[in-house]
């Protein structure tokens, strides 16, 4: 089977978009894993299927890591907005199903923002170390010239650490540049190695940054490939009306024998 895709990056965190709304493709795991290498398919930081929902939704964006499992991906989500707007099948304003329930998405001023869920699933492990569940599981270390840093090396025992078995977590590196304004590093599970951008993870760190300082709601965040800004309301616990920011452009389109 021969199917259309196009590519997509959100500030560097690369994907593979599939318009499945006629539900005609059925991937395995295996055609996955072999479309998100960079030496035997096309290669991305994920897969993700634009299809059909229920309940007025606008559409279902079915999300693979490269290792063909699934979660919730922040830029994923900005670059399904995107990419269903393109195609024509949503105005600049949507309601889409994720894997972790309903968001909202918006494109304006060709920038995309998504509506991320709430969270009370966050703990403070030292001054320098967080972890909070933003759709994924963020392990979060304030430091220093983080570009110093062998991330991988640092993150993999983390990953596979016996306090986030079975599923692990992605692991973040934040410096903080100016106050309202961070530097972050990611280490990924799924892709297991470093990315450019990963929006589940600044979310995750711009909540950290809203507990050193809990008079802003605006976090501006560099990434290695590009900015991205977080805005929320923390209500003791709880952090509330989150919203991932930045862009979301199509880099080429192609097709690939299934």
């Amino acid at each position: 089977m021969i199917v259309p895709f196009k590519k997509y990056h959100g500030t560097g965190n690369d994907f593979v978009m599939i318009d499945n709304m006629a539900g005609t493709v059925h991937l395995s795991d295996k055609d996955v894993v072999k479309i998100c290498d960079r030496h035997f398919g096309i290669g991305s930081d994920g897969l993700i299927l634009l299809e059909k929902a229920k309940d007025g939704l606008h559409f279902s964006m079915n999300f693979f890591n490269p290792d063909a499992s699934k979660s919730f991906c922040g830029n994923g989500s900005r670059c399904a907005v995107k990419f269903a707007h393109d195609l024509g099948y949503i105005p600049q304003e949507v309601q889409f199903l994720a894997i972790d329930g309903v968001h909202e998405g918006v494109i304006e001023n060709g920038r995309v923002s998504v509506h991320m869920r709430d969270t009370a699933q966050w703990k403070q492990l030292s001054d320098s170390v967080f972890f909070f569940h933003t759709g994924s599981p963020h392990h979060i270390v304030f430091q220093e010239k983080i570009d110093e840093v062998d991330i991988l090396a640092m993150a993999r025992p983390i990953r596979y650490s016996h306090e986030y078995a079975p599923g692990g977590t992605n692991v973040n590196l934040v410096e903080i540049e100016a106050e309202g304004q961070v530097y972050v590093r990611t280490y990924e599970r799924g892709v297991e190695d470093e990315t450019l951008s990963c929006g589940t993870g600044v979310t995750a760190v711009a909540l950290a940054c809203g507990l050193k300082w809990p008079n802003l709601e605006v976090i501006a965040i560099r990434t290695k490939g590009g900015n991205l800004e977080v805005r929320f309301e923390h209500d003791e616990d709880l952090f509330h009306g989150i919203y991932l920011t930045g862009p979301a452009e199509k880099s080429f389109e192609g097709y690939i024998t299934i």
